[in-house]
Parts: C-alpha cells; sequence; structure tokens
C-alpha cells in the first residue's frame, strides 16, 4: 500500500506530461504481451508440426508432409504446403524453391509486424521525459519572477525536482521497452531463421525424391 502510494505522489509531482508517457507505457506493455504470446504460440506449434513432418520428409515422403501440413495452422505449415503444391506440378528444384520462399515472405509480416513499435516508444517517453522536465523548468524559473525573494530558492528546488520527475519516469519506461524490445527482436529472427531452415530442409527432400 506505500509503495502504490509513493508511485502515485511521484507521478501527482511530475506535471501533465505523465500521462502522456503512461499512455506511451500502456501501449508497451499491451504490445509486449501480444507479441510474447503469439510468438510463442506460433514457435509450439511449428516445432510440434516439423517434429512430425521431418521424418517425413527424409523419407522422401512429401504426400504425407502434406496432409500433416494442411491439417494446421501452424506457420511452418504454409510453407510445407505451399512446397509440396509445386512439387506436384513442377518437381524442379528452383520452382519448389520460389514456391517455398513466397509462402514464408506471406508468414513473415504477421511474424514481424509491431515489434518495432516498442523501439519508437522508447525514444517517445525518453523525449516526452525531457520535454516535461523543461516545461517544468521553464515555469518554474517563470514563477521566481513574481515570487519574494526568500522564497525563491525553495521554489527553484521545488519547481526542478518536480521538473526532474518527468524525464526519471520516462527513463523508467524506456529502459525496460528497450530491453523488451530487444529480446522480442531476437525471438522473432530465431523463429524467422527456423522458417528459412524449414525451406531449406523442404527443398533439399523434394531434390531428393
Amino acid at each position: 500500500m506505500d509503495l502504490f502510494v509513493t508511485i502515485l505522489h511521484f507521478f501527482q509531482k511530475g506535471g501533465f506530461m505523465m500521462y502522456p508517457i503512461a499512455i506511451v507505457l500502456a501501449l508497451s506493455v499491451a504490445i509486449a504481451i501480444e507479441r510474447w504470446l503469439f510468438l510463442g504460440r506460433i514457435e509450439r506449434e511449428n516445432r510440434k508440426l516439423w517434429k512430425d513432418v521431418s521424418p517425413l520428409l527424409a523419407k522422401g515422403d512429401v504426400a504425407t508432409a502434406e496432409q500433416l501440413a494442411s491439417g494446421s495452422d501452424a506457420a511452418v505449415a504454409r510453407i510445407v504446403a505451399a512446397g509440396a503444391a509445386q512439387a506436384k506440378v513442377d518437381p524442379h528444384r528452383n520452382e519448389v524453391e520460389t514456391a517455398t520462399e513466397e509462402a514464408l515472405m506471406e508468414v513473415l509480416p504477421a511474424v514481424e509486424k509491431r515489434t518495432h513499435y516498442l523501439a519508437t516508444f522508447s525514444n517517445m517517453s525518453t523525449l516526452l521525459g525531457l520535454l516535461g522536465t523543461v516545461i517544468g523548468l521553464i515555469g518554474a524559473f517563470a514563477a521566481l519572477g513574481n515570487a519574494d525573494p526568500t522564497e525563491k530558492a525553495d521554489l527553484l528546488s521545488r519547481g526542478i525536482s518536480e521538473a526532474m520527475n518527468c524525464t526519471a519516469f520516462g527513463l523508467m519506461v524506456a529502459i525496460p521497452t528497450l530491453i523488451v524490445h530487444a529480446w522480442l527482436q531476437a525471438k522473432t529472427t530465431e523463429l524467422v531463421d527456423s522458417l528459412e531452415a524449414a525451406c531449406a530442409k523442404f527443398v533439399s527432400a523434394v531434390g531428393r525424391k
């Protein structure tokens, strides 16, 4: 309870620019959770399907692999299905490779979308914090003009303290957001690499058939 009161007091003393930063924080949290859940689900589905498909491709049983892929919503299933469909029409390596790459290009936007917003939000929160501090300092110095000389030092120190709260809050949002962005970006890259590997393995399996 004391922690909540402290945070609320800190937030109230930062000025009106704390609210835009809070909105950026809420958006960052929402995107981070959505991407974490989405990428985790895609990774699990791909791993499960590929565990079943990989032995079939190793034996050259592309038809059964296609049947498994057609009953799955996994990203790798679209690659296998596209490659198998092309292999029926024209089994040449270049044509199958092109088909799997096109399927990969269709999958990538869903895998990569929204993650880049986190880097933008990290920069935004920092800049909003600095803007709030500058506005707060301008207000603090403007208030000194009409203040009693004996109170100027106290008013100035209080105004600077309140203005710096905005920068502190902006950095408190920016740093974790940047870390989460880097982690999700690494997870996305790892997932894309696994899909590219699936493309290459499927093409090799068709070539050996």
